[in-house]
């Protein structure tokens, strides 16, 4: 019997027979006299159990004030394990939370997580030192739209964008000056990825999908007005076809052979979940992903530059040969 399990054996025996020697509690949960001083201990003082030694009784049970009522240990009951895992997911989310915006709300469980764990502040720090994300490239969110857009999610209520588009093409001073736009939409899911968040949404104004960029938000504004649904099939089937971010419901296939040095890695990877893959028989790996917009999978491809060709389509294909030339322009110049 772990720590944790302690502890609930504890507080259920107290709370069914209202007191319990202190050879009862050694009997039921088979520790040392000395184990059970510390557990009861830490149940008062870390724990705020109202548990108090009864002479009369010669027995624990809890205070006069909870007389009558039921007091409760945080939560539901998790095993050692259990909380362990618990706290790497808070960790893992803690670290795609640069702004803050999660970990005021996620810290009260934290402290009830490691609480229940029974270790103390110093050793709750090493806990979270033990767990490391890194990420590069992050786009900031501000805070005030994550948690409206969130709300709406969970909420299933519309929302009123100020969004500025980020349209393909064209330039740094024209994407600067570009004014947001007002539009209204039915939220569906948030997206993380690449260290970027994403809200996919019905969009009531082009009546149709949309995938919105949230720190390209200037605006986001709660309405009462309940959120327009759209089965999840629909929903993937419209985003979910492209590569990377890119959505859209017609993709294109592109045809990828890697050398058999760059095999040995890129054959162990997901690129995309309806990916195609084959050795061949010269030890280079062939793949085969649908993609919508190749400006995604162009960056990609380029990581791998001179360990890929790019065998389709005809288009991807002078694409990635342009960009191969013009960093090698860059080089000579």
């Amino acid at each position: 019997m772990d720590r944790t399990e302690r502890f609930y054996k504890i507080e259920m025996l107290i709370r069914s027979r209202e007191c319990v020697s202190f050879a009862t509690l050694l009997e039921a949960l088979e520790v040392s006299p000395a184990t059970l001083k510390r557990d009861l201990q830490y149940l008062r003082e870390r724990m705020d159990a109202p548990i108090e030694y009864d002479a009369m009784g010669n027995g624990y049970r809890f205070g006069k004030q909870w007389r009558g009522r039921q007091h409760e240990l945080p939560g539901v009951w998790f095993s050692e394990k259990e909380l362990h895992a618990l706290l790497t997911m808070h960790q893992m989310l803690a670290s795609l939370d640069d702004q803050g915006i999660l970990s005021r709300h996620l810290t009260p469980m934290f402290d009830k997580l490691t609480g229940m764990l029974g270790v103390d502040e110093v050793e709750a720090q090493e806990l979270t030192r033990r767990i490391k994300l890194i990420s590069t490239a992050r786009r900031r969110v501000a805070s005030e739209y994550f948690e409206t857009v969130g709300s709406a999610v969970v909420k299933r209520r519309r929302l009123r964008l100020l969004y500025r588009s980020r349209g393909r093409g064209e330039g740094a001073a024209a994407r600067r000056t570009a004014k947001a736009g007002a539009r209204e939409v039915s939220p569906q899911r948030l997206v993380h990825y690449r260290n970027t968040w994403y809200l996919d949404a019905w969009c009531h104004q082009s009546e149709g999908f949309r995938r919105f960029a949230l720190d390209a938000m200037e605006g986001a504004e709660l309405l009462d007005e309940k959120a327009k649904t759209v089965p999840t099939a629909q929903l993937e089937a419209e985003l979910d076809q492209g590569y990377g971010i890119f959505a859209g419901a017609s993709p294109k296939q592109a045809n990828l052979v890697f050398s058999a040095e760059a095999a040995q890695w890129v054959s162990k990877e997901e690129w995309h979940p309806a990916q195609q893959s084959e050795w061949l028989e010269d030890g280079r790996w062939r793949l085969k992903v649908p993609f919508v917009d190749a400006t995604e999978l162009l960056m990609d491809l380029l990581r791998h530059a001179g360990q890929v060709e790019v065998k389709a389509p005809a288009d991807l294909r002078a694409a990635y040969a342009k960009r191969l030339r013009e960093a090698v322009a860059q080089l000579e110049a």
